[in-house]
């Protein structure tokens, strides 16, 4: 168990101070957060997904574990199990839209994780649809969809037509070894009538254009899709598809290192580097064509979860920040990083020390009080923890 996480699992509610600046900036002013554990036997943790799984017109809390596709009802956050052991490997990814309008979400898991397996799709890879039953009790069938070895990052987008495509990112193009090779990573969309979704042969799927040998993450945002990857940061025009490399090494100061975690936010790229690294880093365009990399901080210890939201009310967006291993003073956690009026940046302490070492996070306003929260899962820690924002 990490230092302090024992004390840090019984305390309710911590404040997050922010130290004196030196500048004459006003300083901003940091919010609260109460923190609840609400699983304390995760294995992994691989992937949080938030929707309305029962239709009662609540968010609530999904989870992609190692061996079983969990979701928690709000409020109280009981557990419920949607499906198990769907492949011989490791489930890395879900995620859930409500595609028909009827309240309730879909889901796509991605499974079968084998990073190791570029060439062989039937040993590396899944795309599951799971179609909901009829009745609440019943179980969720898997609807095995076309997949490439590696599937590791997922998401519905919405499209310009009103609908959802599903994107589907591998780590490795295929035959790839150690991010080398012939081949792009086939970035991949699915679309399918929502009515229709439970067959597999009504999917239809089309690789986009990113020119990427091997990808990490990925982010949406205002009609855009922004891809990661170890030679920087690609972005498509959602619906037509339009490719371009928007950062690397040639246009960005100082050079990328090469993109693990990405999250668009309102006028800038945040970004962990290099894969399951120690930068996190935020990039503007600098109005001349290029891009400008500045470094928040080089202390995280595989960093592995990113997210923004504007936490304090100010009207400006903020980053939180999270790693899953022991950094050098042996902490694990979340670190929030405030916007300030000139658009620089002020590091808070840890929003979440040592309580969960974080495999993924998603900024979510989890209690509809208009205030964006953390739902984070920890990986070490084993643990799925809500951190709601109090506010000033």
């Amino acid at each position: 168990m990490h230092p302090g996480l024992a004390t840090l699992a019984r305390t309710a509610l911590f404040a997050v101070f922010l130290p004196p600046l030196s500048s004459g900036i006003s300083q901003t002013t940091p919010p609260k957060f109460e923190s609840r554990v609400i699983d304390d036997a995760v294995e992994i943790g691989y992937g949080v997904a938030i929707g309305d799984v029962d239709g009662d017109g609540a968010a609530d809390i999904l989870l992609a574990d190692k061996r079983q596709i969990s979701w928690y009802r709000s409020p109280n956050w009981e557990k419920g199990v949607i499906a198990r052991n769907l492949t011989l490997r490791d489930n890395v990814c879900l995620t859930a839209a409500d595609l028909d309008g009827d309240g309730k979400v879909e889901l796509v898991v991605g499974a079968q994780w084998n990073p190791g397996e570029t060439t062989d799709r039937t040993q590396s890879g899944a795309v599951l649809y799971l179609h909901r039953p009829d009745g609440p009790e019943g179980s969720w069938i898997p609807v095995p969809l076309y997949h490439d070895p590696t599937t590791h990052r997922m998401r519905w987008v919405p499209t310009g037509e009103g609908g959802h495509e599903l994107l589907v990112l591998p780590l490795h193009g295929i035959g790839n070894q150690n991010g080398a090779g012939e081949n792009y990573v086939n970035v991949r969309s699915y679309r399918v009538d929502p009515a229709a979704a439970g067959d597999a042969t009504a999917w239809t799927h089309e690789i986009l254009g990113a020119k990427l040998h091997v990808t990490h993450n990925l982010d949406h945002r205002d009609g855009y899709l922004y891809i990661g990857g170890a030679e920087g940061i690609v972005r498509e025009k959602i619906g037509e598809r339009e490719s371009i490399r928007l950062i690397s090494p040639d246009n960005s100061n100082p050079p990328t290192r090469g993109v693990g975690e990405i999250a668009k936010g309102d006028g800038f790229l945040a970004t962990i580097e290099p894969f399951h690294g120690n930068d996190l880093a935020v990039y503007r365009e600098d109005g001349e064509g290029g891009w400008t990399r500045t470094l928040l901080t080089d202390t995280l210890n595989q960093g592995h979860a990113l997210g923004v939201g504007d936490f304090n009310g100010d009207g400006r967006e903020d980053i939180v920040a999270g790693w899953r291993e022991p950094d050098a003073g042996g902490h694990v956690g979340i670190q929030l990083f405030l916007q300030k009026e000139d658009g620089s940046w002020e590091k808070g302490a840890p929003v979440a020390n040592d309580l969960v070492a974080t495999e993924d996070l998603k900024v979510v306003d989890i209690d509809g009080d208009g205030r964006p929260d953390i739902v984070a899962a920890g990986r070490s820690t084993k643990n799925l923890v809500i951190l709601r924002n109090l506010g000033e």
